[in-house]
């Protein structure tokens, strides 16, 4: 008997991008009971024009932008020169001139069939797995066992299924040692553990598998790949009985109060952390995302339902062992609303007491992402990741101050919160749900953030700040933003100050019963997804922007109904099911997928994307992840021609004793999620 049911009803019923079993452990399989957002929100077809001229439309000019900081994501990598394993299948070279002149330079590689185990990079290039699932840490942590893991042995090693991954340099080591931010989205027990375990040690594995992970590395030089460090000074698992503080207007509010936290202020424990951002006074963030999945509750109530919580066995069973897994029992009715907000996370201090701030609200966050405003105060943004739900973003009350850490660790505790409404500015016969470009050249228009707390200051009729930021869902409801397409990662150019946001897919898009299409999200049944481009012109913190779609994804060769900012599609790789995003040095947008395989049929993997000049919108497939794997966390460093990614949930759809795949070590025992960093081949 597996140690995880999952229902075959679930097989026929799940919809979209994934297998059933990631549906089901990933998100507690949210698409087959339906949309969590039925509020009647205004679309494109019901809002008038918007009045910014086509010249102040984004993506109407191709003039270069100013080249100003770093990318967002963390600070260093440098390229390794061992051979690796998996060598690809491009033809190495440049191929054409390097966009921005970045040194990164390659072949496109071929996509590959969505049935191969294997991890491809372009010829002339290497990938080395950096750490691995069962890793250990410490010094006194076990080696990893396949027959004999034990939750006592998983809480002192590197969790399971890898997502957001960022890298800092640590100071005074010259270069060659760094600290690593990894969280641990969810578990798949099926293929961690023999059929036999013991079902009550099996939650407890799964659950040490959770969490978050610090760990060090080191390299010899710039010319190897890092590697971890066991046993190094900063190592760190954060678990499931750690305490982190709430912070911000909900803190000690009754909605997180419960009987173990009659104060309500000390949380335990972090689930479904998805992406994340490096903040600029260098510590990590981290969103809470499919929450939901892990409680059991009446589900009665209007913000349960929101939420997605339901009257039903969760498929881990953790409501079995801890009382506070349900929502049904007598003082824990608070438990779920401490869950679904932005964590923050001090690498340098493994002493330091990681936090959830609440002024950020309460959602499935993807991940936030920070730049510092004109005016000095910090700008975070977030996507709900749920079909039909919507975009994000908080200012802060208070401004950043350059070498002030302990002040500027306090920026997310207080502030103002929006929810983002776009309005097209094409006929709305143009926007029939085809994905065809309307007749001015480009899906784009205006938008405005939509105030939900300002000045400390509920702004939502009915509702109370902590109302606001604890049911943030129902709060944004009311005021009538836009229903996205599964609004994923979103990310700021330090380059442009642009925000690039990814809508990974949303199949119910234009159904019976179900939002429309609009300019925004501007095809039926969404089966690729799209990047938004979003122009504050010139201040972070203001209500109004422009906008216009990147690209709509897709495979030109089959047939799809795609748009590349009218880049030849003829002349782009095919990519379905945009996640996460990050940029090169030079400015140039990196993209991860997440749901290629049952899209275009491809493996999912690592993209860049031109933004300026005549290629804007050429998109060329750098990396390939193994069957049934998911593509996370990228961090480029493409001053060295290196890479990163995390690997998620390779060989998913397999069994303990008849696995699927064997990446990364190939031993024919099972597959391993795993940072990897790709780099130019030695020798």
């Amino acid at each position: 008997m597996a140690l995880i049911d999952l229902p075959l009803l679930m097989k026929d019923a799940v919809r979209g991008k994934r297998s059933a079993v990631t549906c089901q452990l990933k998100c507690a399989s949210q698409c087959a009971f339906g949309q969590c957002n039925h509020s009647d929100n205004p679309t494109f077809r019901d809002i008038a024009s918007g009045a910014l001229s086509r010249r102040a439309v984004i993506g109407g000019s191709t003039a270069a932008l100013a080249i100003g900081l770093a990318g967002t994501q963390g600070a260093l990598a440098d390229p390794g020169n061992g051979k690796g394993k998996g060598q690809g299948n491009g033809k190495g070279g440049a191929g054409h001139r390097p966009p921005n002149g970045t040194k990164l330079t390659f072949t496109p590689i071929e996509p590959v069939d969505a049935a191969v185990d294997e991890f491809t990079v372009p010829r002339g290039f290497a990938w080395h797995p950096i750490i691995r699932w069962g890793d250990p840490l410490f010094d006194d942590a076990p080696e990893f066992d396949w027959n004999a893991q034990s939750a006592e042995a998983q809480k002192r090693q590197f969790g399971y299924n890898n997502d957001y991954t960022e890298i800092q340099e640590i100071p005074g080591t010259a270069g060659k040692r760094a600290v690593m931010f990894v969280n641990h989205e969810y578990t798949n027990e099926n293929i961690m553990l023999p059929a036999d375990t013991d079902a009550e040690e099996a939650i407890e594995i799964g659950r040490a598998a959770h969490g978050l992970t610090v760990v060090e590395l080191e390299r010899k030089n710039k010319n190897f790949p890092y590697r971890y460090v066991q046993g190094a000074e900063l190592n760190r698992r954060i678990l499931l009985d750690d305490e982190f503080a709430l912070t911000g207007p909900a803190a000690g509010s009754d909605l997180v109060r419960t009987v173990e936290d009659p104060e309500g202020r000390t949380v335990l424990g972090t689930l479904g952390n998805c992406a994340g951002g490096l903040t600029p006074w260098g510590t990590l963030v981290s969103g809470e995302e499919n929450f939901h999945g892990y409680f059991r509750s009446a589900g009665t109530s209007d913000a349960e339902k929101r939420y997605g919580l339901r009257d039903a066995a969760t498929a881990r069973g953790w409501e079995n062992a801890h009382d506070r897994y349900d929502a049904r029992n007598e003082g824990y009715e608070n438990e779920v609303n401490r869950f679904g907000y932005i964590v923050e996370v001090d690498p340098f201090d493994p002493t330091s007491t990681p936090r959830k701030h609440t002024s950020l609200g309460r959602f499935k966050h993807e991940g936030a992402n920070i730049i510092i405003a004109e005016d000095g105060r910090a700008v975070a943004y977030s996507g709900d990741d749920e079909k039909f739900d919507y975009l994000y973003k908080f200012v802060s009350r208070d401004r950043y101050v350059e070498g002030d850490r302990e002040h500027n660790l306090t920026l997310l505790e207080n502030g103002d919160l929006y929810v983002a409404r776009f309005t097209g500015n094409s006929p709305a016969a143009e926007i029939d749900g085809s994905g065809e470009v309307p007749s001015d050249g480009a899906f784009d228009g205006t938008g405005e953030w939509l105030p939900l707390v300002v000045d400390g200051e509920s702004q939502v009729p009915g509702f109370t700040v902590e109302e606001v930021l604890v049911h943030t869902r129902l709060a944004a409801d009311a005021v009538g933003p836009t229903k996205m397409d599964r609004c994923e990662d979103v990310e700021p150019s330090l380059h442009s100050r642009r925000v690039y946001v990814a809508c990974t897919n949303n199949s119910d898009r234009g159904t019976a019963g179900k939002a429309a299409a609009d300019e925004a999200n501007p095809r039926s049944q969404n089966r690729d997804g799209h990047v938004v481009e979003i122009d504050e012109q010139g201040d972070q913190t203001s209500t109004a922007f422009a906008w216009n779609l990147l690209l709509v994804a897709g495979d030109p060769a089959q047939g799809d109904q795609t748009y590349f900012s009218g880049f030849p599609v003829e002349k782009v790789s095919p990519i379905s099911c945009p996640d996460n995003l990050a940029f090169d040095s030079v400015g140039n947008l990196w993209i991860s997928t997440d749901g290629a395989p049952s899209g275009i049929g491809y493996n999912d993997g690592l993209f860049r994307v031109t933004l300026e000049g005549e290629a804007r919108g050429r998109v060329e497939q750098f990396l390939s992840v193994p069957i049934d794997g998911e593509t996370c966390g990228p961090i480029i460093r493409d001053e060295d021609r290196s890479a990163f990614v995390s690997v998620q949930h390779p060989g998913e759809d397999g069994e303990f004793g008849a696995q699927r795949s064997y990446f990364p070590d190939y031993d024919g025992q099972g597959p391993k999620p795993t940072v990897v960093q790709v780099l130019p081949q030695r020798g």
